[in-house]
């Protein structure tokens, strides 16, 4: 009577216990309440908070942590809709919507900086993890390799070829370096696609294709410099070939926002197919997969979230490749719960890092200068990632 096999009713009672846990598993937001993955979102999030309170602290006017936390919290921007569609939309966007036409109530010295001019790199910062993040995740289960990143598959060298182009060649257009960049790591990706072709891909012509172009689209790069006349030019392209949040205001987050909206939403609905994908093509294709279809969509949302980062960060290495890394071994392999934990990690890498850019130099050195946020990142990145390597004996397919 008191086995697992007893029935009640005619229903076998471990019957009906499994078929009470299955719902979480077919499309329900149970597995959001997962203990590990709210950890790391809880985690995240404290990161994010920290180092996001330190960022908007320092600078040339000074401020208190505590006056920072104030002027984040000022009732004055948070309660007062036209204030925050002005920073979230622009002006003339919030007039029109609102129908306002007046003058905005005045803010203290305080909030004017920190929201103006520190809180927008923080929210880029968010924004960029997270995409490279999401990125990477879907390009390593669409390859099958934990390797692949947007670096792998020639996203980042095709965007850095625009940049380098742009500014050394067209410097006219520089206005228009982050649409060039996105459409660069685009137009990169279909190159490495066309290439690795061949009545279909597979995930290792994939990971071959992108080297080869990335080592092609590198070597192109490296050339243009001996044609870049101008200092400054040299430097902004080393700026944005190694990734650097200075200088980031609301255009760049206004810019960026929609875009990683759109990649995230169609990210977490992929993730069964990515979860399939992962089970092999001959399995995939016996669940009624169309692997080359989904293959090839699921790669653009890729593209674009990595190319909505690098329009308005640059080329920011490494965070593509080790978050989901952390990620899935913090909360397993299912996608679902992997992009989620991503959308978390990412930015609080990121969100870290960019302290750690800012502030380096000034903490080493004592000099005021800063350093792109792409070399914290590898300077991160790369320990951990070697250590990953040690760490497991078998590295390369998932």
């Amino acid at each position: 009577m008191s086995g697992e096999g007893s029935t009640v009713g005619g229903e076998s009672t471990a019957g009906e216990g499994t078929s009470r846990r299955r719902p979480i598993d077919r499309g329900s937001v149970g597995w959001l309440f997962d203990a590990k993955l709210i950890a790391v979102a809880v985690g995240s999030l404290a990161v994010i908070v920290a180092a996001g309170l330190v960022q908007v602290s320092f600078g040339a006017y000074s401020m208190t942590v505590g006056q920072a936390w104030r002027a984040v919290l000022d009732p004055a921007v948070l309660f007062d809709p036209r204030w925050l569609l002005n920073f979230l939309v622009g002006e003339d966007l919030m007039r029109t919507i609102t129908g306002f036409g007046g003058e905005l109530p005045r803010l203290t010295r305080e909030t004017l900086i920190v929201w103006n001019i520190r809180l927008p790199r923080v929210v880029v910062g968010t924004l960029v993890g997270a995409n490279l993040a999401v990125s990477g995740a879907i390009f390593q289960a669409v390859t099958r390799n934990e390797l692949a990143s947007p670096f792998i598959l020639g996203v980042s060298s095709g965007a850095g070829l625009t940049i380098l182009l742009t500014l050394v060649v067209f410097g006219s257009l520089s206005a228009f370096l982050p649409l060039f960049a996105a459409l660069g790591g685009s137009l990169a990706f279909l190159i490495v696609y066309a290439i690795a072709w061949k009545n279909g891909t597979s995930p290792v012509r994939l990971v071959l294709a992108g080297v080869i172009v990335g080592t092609v689209f590198s070597s192109l790069q490296t050339a243009l410099f001996f044609f870049a006349d101008d200092i400054g030019v040299v430097q902004s392209a080393i700026a944005w070939t190694t990734g650097s949040l200075t200088g980031t205001d609301w255009e760049q987050v206004r810019l960026a926002l929609p875009w990683t909206l759109v990649a995230v939403a169609l990210s977490i609905a992929g993730s069964r197919q990515l979860n399939l994908l992962l089970l092999g093509e001959g399995t995939a294709k016996a669940l009624g997969m169309s692997i080359e279809k989904v293959r090839f969509a699921l790669s653009g949302v890729a593209v674009l979230a990595a190319s909505a980062s690098i329009a308005v960060a640059g080329i920011v290495g490494f965070v593509g490749l080790i978050v989901p890394h952390v990620v899935r071994n913090l909360v397993g392999s299912d996608y679902k719960r992997l992009i989620v934990g991503c959308l978390f990690v990412g930015p609080a890498l990121m969100v870290g890092a960019d302290v750690g850019a800012r502030l380096g130099m000034s903490v080493i050195t004592g000099a005021d200068a800063q350093v792109p946020v792409g070399i914290v990142t590898g300077l991160v990145g790369g320990p951990y990632f070697l250590f990953l390597m040690r760490r497991q004996q078998h590295m390369g397919e998932i």
